[in-house]
């Protein structure tokens, strides 16, 4: 072989090398990242996001998009800043979309958008105590004018009950099947609608006979926790950052709001109440109740009710018999609470820290 030949394939052996580094299969090849701190930035604020590559494979250019609307796009690697906002709180996706060629494949990255405020502290004064049965294992608990209903849990021991909430005694009963164990419960109407836990089956009472006139399956939602309603829409929690958005016609999930503060995604929220515009949730195993924007899913506040079990008997299983229950009573603007097995209802006034 000649020296003039030698170099030729020295010359031409670095473009083949580069050529093979630059084509290959652009899916799976990128992952988005940003500067967002725990994948997380709060509403309205800036961020930088950009593409991190396994390979070395060329691409003409990528396009960003934020919940499906187009953010901006960049000829390489490099970071495209925006400011980021949304309507509703929570987890969202960022993705981006890559092309080459005439192909292009798509991948996405989830980022918590938080409250921009943290939420106000609330404690609370005792204003009146009335009797609770103490067999009670409260998940659901709603007034329809003066008179309360309640739905408690257990397997074996589950039931929807009407109760005179002065004296604690139970005006009626229906039991549940032993292989159901009864979650939240609200009323629209003359209808009742109430949960079960993991049995992916809800049912739909007469308000006044207690009986059964329907029953519904849960689709998109995991299980069944806390329900409450503002008077046509049902909110509806099921253990997990999510609450959902039931259609009273069929309770179908329609959409979901996420419990969002200026730090975190809140999960595990349980009884849910409508109050005054607002839905106020259950922190189970907390003793805490969340104040939650129905739009937003915004946590503007929370209730520290963590003393309160020092004021009802002694509990035998104090992990379980927590704070559950909450009640309003619209028609003369009182708040009332109780837990799984407490002796007590109580009447509580909310104020600020």
């Amino acid at each position: 072989m000649t020296a003039k030949a030698k170099h030729l394939i020295l010359f031409i052996l670095p473009l083949l090398l580069i050529g093979c580094s630059d084509t290959g299969s652009l899916d799976g090849n990128y992952t988005i990242t940003t500067d967002a701190q725990k994948n997380a930035i709060k509403n309205g604020g800036e961020i930088t996001i950009s593409l991190k590559a396994k390979k070395n494979i060329a691409f003409d250019s990528v396009s960003y998009a934020f919940d499906g609307k187009r953010i901006g796009s960049s000829k390489g690697l490099e970071g495209v800043t925006t400011t980021l906002s949304s309507q509703k709180l929570g987890q969202r996706e960022l993705s981006a979309t890559i092309y080459a060629g005439g192909e292009s494949t798509t991948t996405t990255q989830k980022l918590n958008i938080l409250h921009t405020k943290a939420p106000k502290v609330y404690g609370y004064k005792i204003i009146n105590r009335y009797p609770h049965q103490t067999d009670a294992y409260t998940q659901g608990l709603e007034f329809v004018g003066d008179t309360l209903y309640e739905s408690n849990g257990s397997y074996g021991e589950s039931n929807l009950r009407k109760v005179d909430y002065k004296t604690g005694k139970v005006l009626k009963e229906e039991k549940l099947d032993k292989a159901y164990f009864a979650e939240g419960m609200t009323i629209i109407g003359d209808n009742i609608y109430q949960l079960t836990w993991k049995g992916n089956t809800g049912f739909i009472y007469d308000r006044n006979t207690f009986e059964t006139t329907g029953t519904f399956t849960y689709n998109k939602s995991r299980e069944g926790w806390g329900l409450a309603n503002d008077g046509k829409v049902i909110y509806k929690s099921d253990g997990t950052s999510k609450i959902w958005t039931l259609d009273p016609s069929n309770l179908s999930e329609q959409s979901y709001i996420e419990p969002t503060d200026n730090t975190k995604v809140t999960s595990k929220l349980n009884e849910l109440e409508w109050v005054n515009g607002k839905i106020y949730a259950n922190n189970y195993q907390v003793d805490l109740i969340s104040i939650i924007d129905p739009t937003t899913g915004a946590l503007e506040g929370l209730i520290d009710l963590r003393t309160l079990k020092n004021e009802v008997q002694k509990l035998t299983d104090p992990a379980n018999e927590v704070l559950n229950g909450i009640a309003y009573k619209a028609n003369e603007g009182r708040l009332f609470v109780t837990g799984k097995h407490w002796n007590t209802l109580f009447e509580i006034e909310i104020v600020e820290k």
